[in-house]
């Protein structure tokens, strides 16, 4: 994960602006809520899990660092999973990461 990458999950995270998680990630894809999704790169499980919610809710979806590097960028344990909640955040960390 690159550095830029993880300081606006980071700041994201301080703003209020993201969940982690399983059971809540489920419940905002199920209403279509969320502007991106960020799926751990070594939780295939996870991945496969999320993939149609995300597409049929129309919400992009990125495999992005390992569980280790999504939980230190946000300042948690390890994640598998984490829902952008803001479109601005969302487009910052798609850009960044290309």
């Amino acid at each position: 994960m690159n550095a830029k990458v993880a300081s606006l999950l980071g700041l994201a995270r301080k703003a209020g602006k993201i969940t982690g998680g399983g059971s809540g990630t489920e419940a905002l894809l199920k209403k279509r809520r969320g502007s991106l999704l960020v799926v751990a790169a070594d939780a295939p499980k996870v991945l496969k899990k999320y993939e149609f919610w995300t597409r049929d809710a129309g919400i992009p979806l990125m495999v992005e660092g390992s569980k280790a590097e999504l939980g230190a960028a946000v300042g948690m344990s390890p994640l598998a999973v984490l829902l952008i909640l803001d479109e601005g955040f969302a487009r910052a960390i798609i850009k960044a990461r290309s």
